[in-house]
């Protein structure tokens, strides 16, 4: 029982500052959605649309560099098993700190195409059937937001560097001004404060921009004045071996994909949403973002566990891997359905922070009855999510991205169609779909985890190394 309980608190204690430094990420752009509030509803469905796109590049963008994580743990894990001891010979450090200039480099690449891909979108809105007063507002956000990917995500490359070795770190008291320094830059640009021109939608991404780099100056000061890390830490990315970084775009591909595939129903569901109208749009925009807040503890624990599986195999240690891929499932599971169960209760105080108390009744309504799809949404994403993480961590990066363009875009997208359209379920047949496509591909990732365990445990009776995928 107490072997039991060390490995929660060893899920919880890795996951849980990675999940810290998520919602710092996030409370970033539901700062931006709740001043959006003040701007009108207009602003909400323009503003929330242009997040939302913004989120699929952010989050393509951080699955390039997510992999580094792993390898980072397997290096150490690796070094450890050589010298028998927690210490990381010289041969080990190295190969860290080339780890950490190659993922520098393609976090700066991935950056500068994201953005530019950014402000192409917003001039493809029109194209996707979207109302001209919608992308007209939208615009103006989108291009502000685009020079906040890079900072966002060299920071990224430093959590997983962080993670890597176990020491992820706290970002709550940065999370916490950050949070308040957003709200006021928000004000400041909306309102046009301290003699600064009235930039409305435009100045909510800029305080975002600024905040993300802001954010980013100060993990690297934390990584620099820790002493366990700073000896691993290579800043100069100029100087990346051609074999590492190629060795990382070939990890981090696979990932970019599934999470830009994950992310990509989502926006094909919002841009479904707007077809029924601004209403509908304004109710989605802001029951998804409730739902991507309560993601990143399902993001924590999907990084957590699968550094402790990579972990694990390099140490030979692959009885483990089960018993942590059970544990998170359980966290997981517990902690989205007490979540769920707050919004089937409370709906109206749920929603109150994002539509106010003088909130649209028509937005409130149709926002009220999506938190129930919702509760599905945040069990079947967190649980698929987790999943991945979990073949990440024995090597297999293709399986994710194999069965979520099964699951979403076979059965979900179609699923989505259907149901918004053919049974006349409009606005909720949409979120229906979204369910379906969620259930089938965490489905689909469990039964492909299972095969894993078993060659794993094949391999391992043969006396073979750790398999590939």
């Amino acid at each position: 029982m107490s072997s039991t309980s060390s490995r929660y608190r060893e899920i919880i204690q890795l996951s849980a500052p990675i999940a810290g430094i998520q919602f710092a990420q996030v409370a970033l752009t539901t700062v931006d959605l709740l001043m959006m509030g003040l701007l009108g509803l207009g602003a909400v469905a323009a503003g929330g649309l242009g997040l939302l796109l913004y989120n699929q590049l952010r989050t393509m963008g951080v699955g390039m560099v997510t992999g580094v994580g792993n390898l980072v743990a397997g290096a150490a894990g690796r070094a450890e098993k050589r010298g028998g001891s927690s210490a990381i010979d010289a041969a080990g450090r190295e190969d860290i700190r080339d780890l950490v200039r190659a993922s520098l480099l393609i976090a700066t690449v991935t950056g500068l195409v994201a953005g530019l891909l950014l402000v192409a979108l917003g001039h493809l809105l029109p194209f996707l059937g979207q109302d001209a007063g919608v992308v007209a507002l939208a615009r103006p956000i989108m291009w502000a937001l685009a020079p906040g990917l890079l900072p966002m995500l060299w920071m990224n490359v430093l959590r997983q560097f962080a993670v890597g070795l176990r020491r992820p770190g706290s970002l709550l008291a940065v999370t916490l001004v950050s949070i308040g320094v957003n709200a006021l830059l928000n004000a400041v640009f909306i309102y046009g404060w301290l003699g600064l021109p009235k930039l409305g939608l435009a100045g909510i991404g800029l305080s975002t921009t600024l905040v993300q780099l802001w954010t980013f100056a100060v993990y690297l000061r934390m990584i620099r004045r820790d002493a366990a890390m700073r000896e691993f830490l290579a800043l100069d990315a100029w100087r990346a071996r051609r074999e590492t970084v190629t060795r990382i775009v070939r990890m981090g591909t696979p990932i970019s994909l599934t999470y830009g595939s994950e992310a990509a129903i989502t926006s094909i569901a919002s841009l479904f949403m707007g077809t029924f109208g601004p209403v509908a749009l304004a109710a989605s925009n802001v029951v998804n973002q409730l739902a991507y807040i309560v993601y990143q503890a399902n993001i924590g624990l999907s990084q957590g566990t699968s550094i402790l599986v990579s972990r694990a195999l390099a140490r030979g240690e692959r009885n483990e891997i089960g018993r942590i891929a059970l544990q998170a499932l359980t966290i997981s599971l517990s902690l989205m359905s007490a979540i769920g169960l707050v919004y089937i209760l409370v709906p109206e105080v749920v929603l109150l922070p994002f539509l106010g108390e003088r909130g649209d009744g028509a937005v409130l309504a149709v926002a009220s009855t999506l938190l129930w799809f919702a509760v599905a949404h945040q069990i079947f994403k967190g649980s698929q999510n987790i999943c991945v993480g979990l073949l990440r961590g024995v090597g297999n990066t293709k399986a994710g991205l194999t069965n979520t363009l099964i699951g979403y875009w076979l059965i979900g997208i179609p699923a989505m169609a259907l149901c918004a359209h053919g049974t006349g379920w409009g606005a909720y047949g949409v979120w229906f779909g979204l369910c379906l496509g969620f259930a089938a591909t965490s489905l689909l990732l469990w039964l492909r985890f299972t095969v894993e365990l078993r060659r794993l445990a094949v391999a391992h009776a043969r006396g073979e190394g750790v398999p590939t995928a």
